[in-house]
């Protein structure tokens, strides 16, 4: 099975980046160390230069000419070239017999014929494996799907081609090989090991693994079909099946026998005897005779075990030849080199358009990731085979580095001279003061010289550490980013376990296979078993370091230009120490010699630097004692000859040892038996075998001399030591040893100025130093009460924040114990936290308490303003205050429940929400939210109680005001809802009042009861029917208005129906000026009804009709009085008035001229054309009344008469009613006195002898009455001087009466006629005919005139409630009353049979009128809906109760039946019961 596509690449976690400032990143090695504690950690760390930093690239392009390494993506990875090796040796194997290993398919991919070995091998091996019939679980280990017969599959794969080689790997005989060169199984593909390596090295490449076995007579020649067939290198191989072979493309070699001359038949003999099979020992047979094609022996087919049915046709080993094949040791692995040469140029035309065309995108768009992950899969399969090339470890010294350097080529600016110098530049870094590089006196490439990488997609740096585990830095000039990954170098050893432990055949061959930078292994796969990885993406401009012992390795992104070099600091030699002895157990030799840098560095001891001389110190120490002891090792072997040898003038070929390869340089032992031999003293026995007296021990130094060396480091670093020495006892100083903080001051004074190194102890020292002047500067603040040791960040912090804690505190505390040096403060601090645990017990005992008072709490946070410390307490004592001050004030309002409102409740539960949680704050606003919810409850419900339409009756209301009496909060809606039902209730009473008094009302106390009922929002049961009360009213006052009032009329009715109260004047507003001539008058009637307003008010205030009758009696008195008076002065000023001009007449106010109109009642004269064109035109035989008095339409009395029945019915008193009443008693008076004057004859005798009326009937026309030159009246009037008193009054009081009669135009006619024909006193037939019908009246009641009056009035109601009654006609009356109940009558109470006694009473005039039994027949239906219904027959009933009201049976629902059997009461008396 073909290897599966392995899980997607999951990058490791990123490496620490760095970003110095500019004055860090003067100092290299300085910055270094610093970010060393945190960037060693990882292995690797970037460090990105400031942004003004960039050098200008240096390398000349042009000269740069190199050589790649060619690197095949799926040899790199450990795992994958483990399989490929296998790969190999079975393609070998089968080779060597004859035949092309074709690699089987199963489920459509190719078999992993390693993973399948390996599997069976581990399960026992093939017998074992068939014995227990295990391959279905071979095939589940290998992934593929249960239930396919795929272990059957197996079987016969691994029969066919693993285990013939298995059994050669015993050393059992070869089987017949179960594939032949012949087989054309479509299942298979060949192996096509010439594609892995198309491209040969050269003859004298070490490092070809395979050219030299390839190019032998096995490797067969490939056709021009196959070279087409060929994938690309740089493309995916997919899944290619090669074709197979023809047979006649290589010839088979024949073995040339000698040309001797000899006898044929001789020959033959011995040809025949010299081919013989080396099992059976006969040479007959020769067809099946197979001869070794290498060397030369000769097997019977039948005779081998098993044996051969058939001649191979291709090359044939026999089974020594195989065995001598297959068992020669590998070639170590390693890159090959192109073949071509590149410039940069050209290499990166050749790298972008690989990327390119790789991914199918352009170069700058290819994401990292992808580039990541896909690198990272390549090298894992081997079913691909991608090659690229590396330009790597190029010389700069002989093409330049990319930094400028002095007297190089490149040409610097001068804005550019300051990067010649930098310390960051890679040229100078390894050689600058403070590195130990610089007394390397070799130029050691990639280590002092830097190394150039050019770099395209995919090709990478494997696993490896540093030379001498040193330092490594990596600046990428330009180009596409660069992919590190680095293991920390604590983990070293680790990752080389897991290598060794993956891939151990690698390492069985190879040992060193680490440090030949040949050998990589996915990172995930590391990090699974425990190997700390961290990654990084390198961009143009930035650098990488790596640490020490750290291993790493990665690849590139794309085309790039990079430039590396080592560098070791002084914290380094330890580690360079550990790495030769690594070295020397590992026998690989060193770059260069570590104790040759370590003397030449003492051998300068005057002018090092004192902190380098103290590492060089401490080295050299180890190095003399190990030194030391291996002399007397030695000498104690025997060696007693020795001699001093210049090594450092030797090249480092000519010192190594034999044995561990390691670079001599105190010593080595040689010996005169090999003299180009030498050996290190640790391997003293490893040289030869001849006697120790025989060796020589080389030195360079001898002990005596190596010491005093050490002594002249030790002095130039006996300062510093001391120093050190005294730094240390202080910093481990006991508590009673302690010195003082000054004395801290003076040592690290004394570095600053002996510029002792920046160390670690430096560092601890200044750390202390700065820790204890701070604390010192805080335990001052402290006790001063000002400390502030952290700064607010902004956003309001509160100063509580800028406090130390107590544990911060009682740590500082601690802190000053521990520090190695003594405070003056110290004491008072212990002081200050004993006052601070003393205020936290009193807290807590205070806390404990479940109702703490106030002034308690108060009093311990006045006492914590003199700990300047953060107290925990302080913020719990805050809110336990808030909380007791909290409930005071619930307390205080819940015991004021009248000021109690849902503000003052929100409120407090605002308050309490901010608040801390306790157990009383909670029950407190568990009650306030009780109390505030039935509140708003209520105050809703009031709300909705009032607004409700329709309303509520008082009674719900009521009940609800019982509940919400209980709550003990002001709720205005309640209370507002409490004064609503108290009105109502005040209302009902008013109303219940009025209803019961037996009065009738007024209309303005309906009006006002009515109006102040819409106010109250509250079901009042009599609003509706004293609605509809007002609203008859105003119906009926229409009505009135109608009948009385004229077009555009500028009298109210009030105005009309009551006497005037100002005669002559022209309206209400404004006085005319003959009000002058009857002041008088007025004087004598009294001022308190002297206008509209004072009469509708007397009326309003009477409390019964009779005297509202009174009043306006007065007021018709005093309008008489006023009105004859008026007369008077306007007839008397048109006769006395001798100059016309001085007369003021009329409506305007001018002198009278022409042709002038009189009116009848006030004697005024008009002008004609004023008041022509009007209803106010002189009529004839008809009185002229001019504008003034004429002030209404005048309707008949039989208009008139059903407006006061109709207003009786409604039972309201008003203004207007009372002026109604009294206009029509007013006008039954006048018509009563009408009468007695036409019976006594006062028309006759009512003419004097002075004659002023022209002799024309009444018919005529009224001749004109001339009173002076300039006018005269046009229409004849009744001379006042002709008239007696009565007559005059009466004449007068029936033109001002509202109301048409016949009385008055026969009154009027009656003086006209005596006035032309002279009449006599007598009295007329007529009259002596009323006045007897009057004397002779049984009742004592009403003349003829008044009797038909009341007629009229009956008549008219008849005829006005007609559709009411639905009587039947003239002739039907009688049946129609007939068929009336008559078992009730209505009852007459005492008031309407007292007023009924007396005959000239109005009053009791219009109660018989309305009451009487004979005039029951047209009462009208008292229902408040009446349906007037009509037809022949109208049945009636009488309400049984206190009323004794008739009602039409159907408009109350009562059948004929019901109204004999039963009891009626009507809905009035039933509302009221």
């Amino acid at each position: 099975m073909t290897q599966s596509r392995p899980n997607e690449f999951i990058a490791p976690p990123e490496c620490p980046v760095f970003e110095p400032t500019w004055e860090e990143f003067a100092d290299p090695f300085a910055y270094i160390n610093k970010i060393r504690p945190i960037a060693e950690k990882t292995g690797i760390c970037k460090v990105r230069p400031p942004k003004e930093w960039q050098p200008p690239f240096a390398c000349d392009v042009d000269r740069l000419h190199f050589t790649p390494r060619i690197q095949r993506l799926n040899e790199l990875e450990a795992q994958t070239r483990v399989k490929l090796n296998f790969l190999d040796q079975i393609a070998k194997f089968w080779e060597l017999q004859g035949c092309t290993l074709k690699i089987p398919h199963v489920e459509r991919k190719n078999l992993d014929l390693y993973q399948l070995n390996k599997l069976v091998n581990d399960d026992g091996g093939f017998d074992a494996v068939c014995r227990d019939r295990r391959w279905s679980k071979i095939a589940l280990k290998m992934g593929f799907a249960p239930g396919k017969a795929i272990g059957s599959h197996l079987r016969s794969h691994y029969e066919r081609i693993l285990y013939p080689y298995n059994l050669f790997q015993t050393g059992a005989n070869l089987l017949k090989p179960t594939l032949t060169n012949d087989t054309k199984d479509t299942d298979y593909i060949p192996h096509d090991l010439p594609q892995r390596q198309s491209v040969q090295p050269l003859e004298t490449c070490s490092i070809a693994r395979r050219a030299k076995r390839m190019r032998g007579g096995c490797m067969k020649t490939e056709t021009a079909e196959d070279c087409e067939n060929r994938p690309n290198l740089r493309r995916r191989m997919g899944s290619y099946v090669a074709k197979p072979e023809p047979q006649l493309v290589k010839p088979v070699e024949v073995k040339l026998e000698p040309t001797e001359h000899e006898d044929p038949i001789t020959s033959d003999k011995e040809s025949v005897d010299q081919y013989m099979c080396l099992v059976c020992g006969s040479g007959s047979e020769e067809d099946r005779l197979l001869l070794c094609d290498g060397c030369d022996d000769s097997y019977h087919t039948f005779c081998l075990i098993p044996p051969l049915h058939d001649v191979p046709k291709g090359d044939w080993r026999c089974p020594k030849c195989l065995a001598q094949e297959c068992g020669k040791p590998q070639v170590a692995f390693g890159f090959e080199q192109a073949g071509r040469d590149y410039s940069l140029r050209t290499f990166g035309d050749m790298a972008d358009s690989f990327k390119s065309d790789y991914f199918n995108m352009p170069v700058h768009m290819v994401p990292t990731e992808l580039v990541e992950k896909e690198f990272w899969r390549l090298v894992s399969t081997i079913e691909e085979d991608v090659t690229v090339e590396y330009g790597a470890d190029i010389a700069s010294k002989e093409f330049g580095s990319g930094f400028p350097i002095r007297g190089g080529r490149f040409q610097v600016s001068p804005e550019d001279e300051d990067y010649l110098s930098s310390g960051w530049n890679l040229n100078n870094m390894p050689v600058i003061d403070s590195s130990v590089l610089t007394h390397v006196t070799a130029d050691i490439c990639g280590m002092k010289l830097p190394w150039l990488y050019v770099g395209m997609c995919f090709s990478s740096f494997c696993w490896h550490i540093e030379d001498h585990w040193s330092y490594s830095i990596n600046y990428l000039h330009w180009g596409e980013p660069k992919t590190w990954y680095g293991v920390p170098g604590y983990a070293a050893e680790k990752l080389e376990g897991v290598m060794k432990k993956l891939a151990p055949e690698l390492f069985e061959s190879q040992p060193d296979l680490l440090h030949q930078l040949v050998t990589i292994m996915n990172p995930n796969t590391l990090m699974n078993h425990g190997v700390p990885i961290y990654r990084t993406n390198q961009c143009a401009g930035e650098f990488v370091i790596t640490f020490p012992r750290a291993y790493h390795s990665g690849f590139n992104q794309g085309f790039n230009f990079a430039e590396a070099v080592n560098f070791c600091t002084m914290d380094w030699m330890p580690m360079g120490r550990m790495c030769v002895d690594h070295y020397r157990h590992l026998d690989r030799y060193c770059v260069f010699s570590h104790d040759e840098m370590v003397c030449k560095m003492a051998s300068k001891a005057d002018t090092m630097d004192v902190a380098l001389a103290s590492a060089v110190q401490r080295d050299m120490t180890v190095m003399l004692q190990e030194e030391d002891k291996l002399r007397d090792k030695v000498s104690k072997m025997g060696v007693q000859q020795s001699q001093q040898v210049e090594y450092d003038l030797l090249p480092d070929e000519e010192r190594q040892c034999s044995r561990c390869r390691t670079t001599c340089y105190l010593s080595a032992l040689t010996c005169p038996c090999n003299p180009g031999q030498l050996v290190c003293l640790h391997h003293a026995q490893d040289l030869c075998s001849c006697p120790p007296n025989n060796l020589t021990l080389n030195f360079r130094f001898t002990m005596a001399e190596l010491y005093p060396m050490m002594e002249a480091v030790t002095l130039r670093a006996e300062s510093y030591t001391g120093w050190v020495s005294h730094v240390t006892n202080i910093l481990e100083a006991k508590q009673d040893k302690k010195s003082s903080l000054e004395v801290l001051r003076s040592l690290v004074e004394d570095a600053e100025v002996k510029q002792f190194p920046q160390s670690d102890l430096l560092r601890q020292l200044c750390a202390v130093t700065v820790d204890a002047e701070k604390c010192a500067v805080v335990a001052q603040q402290l006790l001063n009460g000002k400390r502030q040791t952290r700064f607010r960040s902004g956003g309001g912090k509160s100063q509580s924040q800028n406090l130390l804690t107590v544990e911060e505190l009682r740590s500082f505390v601690r802190q000053l114990h521990k520090l190695p040096c003594s405070i003056r403060q110290a004491p008072l601090l212990k002081d200050l936290l004993t006052r601070v645990d003393d205020f936290q017990q009193r807290s807590e005992r205070l806390l404990s308490d479940e109702a703490p008072r106030p002034a308690e709490l108060q009093s311990l946070l006045d006492v914590s303003l003199s700990l300047d410390v953060e107290l925990p307490q302080l913020s719990l004592l805050r809110e336990r205050l808030e909380q007791a001050r909290w409930l005071e004030v619930v307390q205080g309002a819940s015991s004021q429940p009248h000021s109690l409102c849902l503000d003052t409740m929100r409120r407090l539960i605002d308050q309490g929400v901010g608040l801390a949680s306790h157990a009383l704050v909670e029950r407190a606003m568990a009650r306030l939210q009780e109390l505030l919810t039935m509140s708003e409850h209520w105050e809703e419900r009031a709300l909705s109680l009032m607004e409700t339409r329709p309303c509520h009756c008082v009674e719900t209301l009521e009940a609800a005001l019982q509940e919400v009496a209980s709550i003990p909060a002001y709720l205005p809606n309640c209370l507002l809802l409490k004064d609503t039902v108290d009105q109502a209730k005040d209302w009902l009473q008013e109303a219940d009042t009025l209803q019961l008094g037996g009065r009738i009302p007024v209309l303005d106390t309906l009006t006002d009861l009515v109006s102040r009922a819409k106010t109250i929002s509250v079901w009042l049961d009599p609003l509706a029917r004293l609605e509809a009360l007002v609203s008859d009213v105003q119906a009926w006052k229409e009505i009135a208005a109608k009948t009385f009032l004229m077009k555009n009329s500028p009298y109210s009715l009030l105005e009309v129906l009551c006497p005037r109260c100002e005669a002559g004047t022209g309206s209400q507003k404004s006085k005319s000026k003959r009000a002058k001539d009857v002041a008088q008058f007025n004087k004598r009637s009294g001022t308190w009804l002297d206008c509209l307003s004072d009469v509708e008010n007397a009326l309003l205030e009477s409390k019964d009709s009779a005297s509202a009758m009174a009043t306006l009696a007065e007021v018709r008195q005093k309008e008489m009085e006023s009105l004859l008076a008026l007369r008077a002065s306007n007839e008397s000023k048109l006769l006395q008035t001798g100059d016309c001009g001085a007369l003021r007449v009329c409506v305007c106010h001018n002198a009278p001229l022409g042709a002038m109109l009189q009116c009848e009642l006030c004697s005024d004269t008009f002008h004609r054309s004023c008041v022509s064109g009007s209803n106010q035109d002189p009529q004839p035989n008809h009185a002229w009344l001019c504008p003034h008095c004429r002030r209404s339409e005048k309707p008949p009395l039989d208009r008139v008469l059903p407006l006061l029945a109709s207003l009786q019915r409604i039972r309201v008193r008003l203004p207007e009613g009372d002026a109604l009443r009294f206009l029509i008693e007013r006008t039954v008076r006048w018509q009563h006195r009408m009468q007695q004057a036409s019976a006594e004859g006062v028309l006759g005798v009512s003419l004097t002898s002075h004659q002023r009326w022209g002799s024309s009937s009444p018919t005529t026309a009224p001749s004109r009455e001339t009173y002076s030159a300039s006018f005269y009246t046009d229409h004849q009037c009744i001379p006042l001087q002709g008239l007696s008193p009565e007559l005059e009054e009466l004449m007068v009081e029936g033109f001002l009466l509202q109301v048409t009669l016949p009385e008055t135009q026969q009154l009027y006619m009656s003086l006209s006629r005596l006035d032309s024909h002279n009449l006599t006193d007598s009295p007329s037939p007529q009259h002596s005919t009323e006045q007897d019908q009057h004397q002779h009246n049984p009742q004592g009641g009403s003349p003829p005139h008044i009797q038909n009056g009341v007629a009229c009035l009956k008549k008219e109601a008849v005829n006005g409630k007609r559709t009411k009654r639905c009587m039947e006609k003239e002739g039907s009356e009688r049946k129609d009353k007939a068929k009336k109940p008559r078992k009730k009558k209505p009852k007459v109470n005492k008031e309407r049979s007292q007023e009924a006694k007396g005959t000239c009473s109005p009053t009791a005039t219009h109660s018989d009128l309305s009451l009487s039994d004979s005039d029951e027949d047209f009462t009208l239906c008292a229902a408040q809906w009446c349906r007037e219904p009509e037809g022949k027959q109208v049945n009636w009933v009488q309400c049984d109760g206190s009323c004794q009201q008739w009602f039409h049976q159907i408009c109350v629902g009562v059948s004929a039946e019901q109204a004999e059997k039963e009891d009626y009461i009507c809905i009035k008396l039933i509302l009221f019961i």
